[in-house]
């Protein structure tokens, strides 16, 4: 099982480009299913949880490949979905593979999900979007871990969301394209990955407006069309290369980025201290010294992103005094603060806050990640620590980050991948 070993101390400087972002292409490659032809994305992330997708879509019968002459763009084509099943063992590995049942009941009249898996890092039910398309008429049946859908055609209503959820907010919006008629979404998500889905989807053909706002109308139409997007840059991947190089009190450019989608994170490394110069494609980060006192308190968009929650921590623990780190979206996702006590961390938990006094400078140790964003975290740490620091079952890491070893190294980290 691979690990990745990260060597302590070094300062962090230079430029790197952010990826394209992994929840955004997971999205859209679920309503790839709702077009009658081929669907084009590029700036397609080669992470495994895009890859686990593309399985699931040649599972429903897509013709789902990456192009000959780009290694970052996928062509997808659902004419023919020969199979509106998506089984266990691909459904399993990852909670986005659920954003298929919409756009499978739309396109097919029928859908059966198996109930998904992904992270543990706390009860993500799926109850919202199955209320969501209940209403629109599908009947939904659960069947020993499997949520069975019918009904056809789809019929537009009003949609009031219990709580704001991005997934169930996508999912949704997207099989509500092809209902009869208005369908309204209050209490929607707001976030930029659900912007951009409306944004592709009216392309397609939709009508939608009001996305970014908590208030989406879909007015239903009869088909969509195949398109070609560049899909938008991953700003937690971005979020997590500032933080990384402050951490080292580095000097870092990251580019191809929409800072805009930043501003919630940008505004927390101010306060720390960091220096930024933000442009209209790209954010860079100094730090001189190390990071002040801060609170933070994640929420839905716009607000503190609950994934850069973990690398925020990492920052703070070698801050100049004590910080206050709140988690209101999932509750369990403290699961990295026994790893960051062990490089030497001093984090008391309360409840939902973490208290965060800061030390000197953190000690290398073999860790453990238990998720995605927590493995990213000990990563941002281990740049920091003196000596050496093994991150274990890296495969968390390897869900949402695109050779995140190579690109800190060419930022000058001495970090690698050991099999």
């Amino acid at each position: 099982m691979d690990r990745i070993v990260v060597e302590g101390g070094a300062r962090l400087e230079g430029c790197v480009a952010a990826s394209g972002s992994k929840n955004s292409t997971l999205a859209l490659m679920a309503a790839a299913l709702l077009a009658e032809g081929e669907t084009v994305l590029e700036r397609v992330p080669r992470v495994r949880d895009v890859h686990h997708m593309l399985e699931l879509l040649r599972a429903l019968g897509a013709r789902a490949e990456w192009d000959a002459e780009d290694p970052t763009r996928l062509r997808i084509d659902a004419a023919e979905l020969t199979n509106p099943e998506a089984p266990y063992e691909l459904v399993r590995k990852m909670r986005a593979s659920f954003m298929v049942m919409g756009p499978l009941l739309a396109r097919c009249g029928t859908a059966r999900v198996s109930e998904p898996g992904g992270c543990a890092i706390g009860v993500r039910p799926v109850d919202q979007h199955l209320k969501g398309l209940e209403a629109l008429g599908g009947k939904i049946r659960l069947d020993h871990g499997v949520v069975e859908a019918a009904g056809a055609p789809l019929v537009g209503t009003r949609i009031a969301f219990d709580v704001v959820t991005v997934n169930g907010t996508q999912n949704v919006m997207a099989a509500a394209t092809l209902a009869r008629g208005e369908t309204v979404l209050e209490n929607a998500a707001r976030e930029p990955e659900v912007i951009e889905l409306a944004q592709v989807l009216c392309r397609m053909g939709a009508e939608i407006r009001g996305a970014g706002s908590d208030r989406i109308v879909i007015e239903g139409v009869r088909s969509l069309r195949g398109v070609t997007h560049r899909v938008a840059a991953d700003r937690i991947e971005a979020g997590t290369l500032l933080t990384a190089g402050l951490i080292t009190q580095g000097d870092v450019t990251v580019t191809d980025v929409q800072p805009e989608a930043l501003e919630a994170v940008l505004d927390k490394l101010r306060e720390t201290g960091a220096q930024l110069d933000v442009k209209s494609d790209s954010v860079r980060a100094r730090a001189g010294e190390r990071p002040a006192p801060i609170r933070v308190v994640t929420a839905p968009y716009p607000g503190f992103a609950t994934d850069m929650q973990a690398q925020m921590m990492a920052l703070l623990c070698v801050g100049t005094s004590s910080s206050v780190v709140t988690e209101t979206v999932f509750e369990n996702r403290f699961m990295h603060v026994p790893e960051l006590v062990r490089m030497g961390a001093d984090i008391a938990l309360d409840g939902r806050s973490a208290h965060v006094r800061g030390v000197p400078r953190l000690l290398g140790a073999p860790v453990m990640a238990t998720d995605l964003r927590a493995s990213a975290g000990l990563l941002v740490a281990g740049l920091a620590a003196d000596g050496e620091t093994i991150v274990n079952r890296v495969y968390h890491i390897d869900r949402g980050y695109e050779r995140i070893e190579e690109k800190l190294s060419s930022l000058g980290a001495v970090i690698r991948r050991e099999g």
